[in-house]
């Protein structure tokens, strides 16, 4: 029951990180840099603390009470994963939901489930699944086939966006433009490698971070005894990874603002203020619920890469669904259509083959 019920809140979680970009789509009127840094204030700064707030009494003694080591290592994380998430909004902006998503997740699957794994067969610690327990077990090869199957299932994804791009420069209005400016295969790809390499660092502040979330766990099951893990434990480590992530955002659209001169957004009369603040606000929230899941579902899932890999995993599948409803492949062929469904289903597989994985390794 634990197992399916970690499946579930990683499904949500997933299903809230694929969706939070499309609350943006409805701005208007505004510089990419002014809505995402809005948004960004109640994703890294508003929501997370209210979250640990309500769910952990006296989160803030914890974080006070925790090493200076362990706050300034989790903070860096933050900051390097603040990156991948700026450019993550960049890939999105030029690849589309669709196959933004699904480079840039995949890589961050990839290297955030990995890593710390070797980084524990160097440092071993109690309770954490090593590389070697991945390959040397039959519930770790399982993951790691799905691991691999993921992989094939963005290299056609991959393949799909080049046959995009192909059609999109080849399809021209009647004065000769192309049909989309915004889409640059390109660019997009190497900001969503960039992203996707960097966004992993999530999953390394979280373990770095990990100090703090056993406290929360310990204090509770004191007052809860016989009744296991405790189901936010994460939340209060949220809230340093998060500020790392505003402090990168924020820099970065500011120099933005003033450098195109975008600061009169905020308080632009012409554009709807109130709506644009909303939408906002919801997208940056949305955001922030993926990991408020995330860490229900790994406290049923335990420390090991397969929740990372399945949080992942849902949510290249929920932007590929958006993707489709967003008509972003509108103008391609059926060719192209069959590689991005192709590549669907194949994530699908893999979703499946890592739930699988992940069970056998929870009845051992």
């Amino acid at each position: 029951m634990g197992v399916l019920l970690g499946v579930i809140f990683h499904f949500i979680g997933g299903f809230a990180s694929g969706s939070f970009y499309i609350p943006y789509k409805k701005v208007k009127g505004w510089a990419w840099e002014s809505y995402w840094i809005i948004g960004g204030l109640f994703s890294w700064l508003i929501v997370p603390p209210l979250a640990a707030w309500i769910t952990i009494p006296g989160f803030a003694e914890i974080i006070r009470n925790t090493g200076t080591g362990t706050i300034f290592l989790t903070y860096v994380f933050g900051v390097l994963w603040g990156i991948g998430g700026l450019t993550y909004g960049l890939g999105v902006r030029y690849l589309g939901v669709s196959l933004g998503s699904s480079i840039i997740l995949g890589l961050c699957m990839v290297f955030g489930a990995l890593i710390p794994s070797i980084y524990y067969d160097v440092f071993p610690k109690d309770g954490k699944d090593t590389f070697s327990m991945l390959v040397g077990s039959r519930w770790g090869l399982t993951v790691m086939a799905g691991l691999a199957l993921c992989v094939i299932g963005i290299i056609i994804c991959g393949k799909a966006g080049m046959l995009k791009e192909k059609q999109l420069c080849a399809s021209t209005d009647p004065h000769g433009m192309q049909a989309s400016t915004e889409y640059k295969f390109g660019l997009g790809l190497f900001v969503s490698i960039v992203s996707g390499i960097l966004s992993a660092c999530f999953n390394f502040g979280l373990e770095a971070g990990k100090p703090m979330a056993e406290t929360a766990n310990t204090l509770w099951q004191t007052a809860h005894p016989g009744e296991g893990n405790f189901l936010y434990q994460n939340n209060v480590t949220y809230v340093v990874v998060l500020w790392g992530g505003l402090s990168t955002n924020f820099i970065w659209c500011m120099l933005l603002n003033a450098r195109n001169k975008t600061f009169g957004d905020y308080t632009n009369k012409k554009t709807p203020l109130l709506s644009n603040y909303i939408f906002a606000a919801l997208a940056g929230t949305t955001w922030f619920l993926q990991f408020f899941f995330y860490g229900m579902g790994e406290s049923r899932l335990g420390n090991g890469p397969s929740s990372w890999i399945l949080h992942m995993a849902f949510i290249i599948l929920t932007a590929n669904m958006w993707g489709i409803v967003l008509k972003e492949w509108k103008g391609t062929n059926k060719k192209t259509i069959g590689w991005i469904t192709m590549g669907i289903i194949t994530i699908v597989v893999s979703v499946l083959l890592v739930g699988w994985g992940n069970s056998l390794h929870q009845s051992k």
